[in-house]
């Protein structure tokens, strides 16, 4: 098989790994690629790689394990609160839902208080359902180890992951319902879908104008927050458009232009919603097919 074959069949599941371990796509492609690089590399030299799906998968996972240590230095710098970058997708039927869930912008959030090794271990074998001795192989540590890290990992993500109870097509119409009301300032509505303790967070990477510095909490803060927010984005005739973010309901903003300029994603659990993560640094919405810069926007 060729190396263009090689990478059209291993590249979705690599670039899969590399971004939930990173939750930047901009990083993710970039381990990818450097991943593929070494791979042909090491064939043009004529060495044999026995299995190239574990050859990748384990270049991939060092590879993020190394960036994302460097990765965490610069975040502890970042203005405000750093969440991970979105993927937006039209919705569809989803074929496989746990790793909708897998892909939340609430789990991946959850994943950044792991260990770089014991985020690589829990995804390797909790997400992608690899062996324990592939995934000790590929972190490049021993069985036991790896199974304490995975336990560790387990118990910690289990006590704080979302729940999601309700089916796709019920948090689809909440979706609805809930950008309906923020858009209509309808705050009675809003508290109505809000969890008790909700909470709102914002990234703005430093570049937009008012974002929040820290979280909002408890329902009626974030209903009043996040309805004045949306306010803020009519008035400069910014639309909103519920879809899918990735895996779960959310929605984008978009300028008279059609340019991406904010992403939003919900965390539904028992039929209220318990998050809300809002993204409008505009380094995060580069890889989105068109974007604009939200704080040049609310700066006028």
């Amino acid at each position: 098989m060729s190396t263009s074959d090689l990478y059209g069949e291993l590249r979705p599941r690599a670039f899969a790994i590399a971004y939930q371990m990173l939750g930047s796509v901009g990083e993710a492609e970039d381990v990818v690629q450097e991943a593929f690089l070494r791979m042909h590399q090491t064939l043009r030299r004529d060495e044999p790689i026995a299995s190239p799906r574990a050859y990748i998968a384990t270049l991939v996972t060092r590879l993020a394990i190394d960036q994302l240590r460097s990765a965490r230095v610069r975040r502890e710098r970042y203005v405000g609160e750093w969440l991970p970058e979105p993927l937006v997708t039209e919705p569809t039927p989803a074929e496989h839902a746990e790793m909708a869930d897998s892909l939340s912008l609430a789990f991946l959030v959850l994943l950044e208080s792991l260990s770089p090794q014991q985020r690589a271990a829990f995804l390797l074998r909790e997400v992608f359902e690899y062996p324990y001795t592939e995934v000790a192989e590929i972190i490049g540590t021993d069985v036991d180890t790896t199974r304490h890290l995975v336990a560790r990992a387990r118990s910690h993500v289990r006590e704080r992951r979302p729940r999601y109870h309700a089916s796709r097509r019920q948090r689809q119409e909440l979706a609805q319902r809930f950008f309906a009301a923020a858009g209509q300032g309808d705050l009675r509505a809003l508290e109505a879908l809000l969890a008790q303790d909700a909470a709102l967070h914002a990234d703005g990477g430093g570049k937009v104008p008012g974002a929040l510095a820290r979280p909002v909490n408890g329902r009626r803060h974030v209903a009043r927050t996040f309805s004045a927010g949306m306010s803020a984005l009519a008035r400069r005739g910014i639309r909103v458009h519920v879809t899918e973010v990735n895996g779960q309901p959310g929605a984008v903003a978009t300028d008279a232009q059609d340019r991406l300029v904010l992403v939003a994603a919900l965390s539904i659990t028992d039929g209220q919603i318990q998050m809300i993560h809002s993204i409008a640094n505009p380094d995060k919405l580069r890889h989105v097919d068109r974007f604009d810069d939200l704080g040049a926007l609310l700066a006028d």
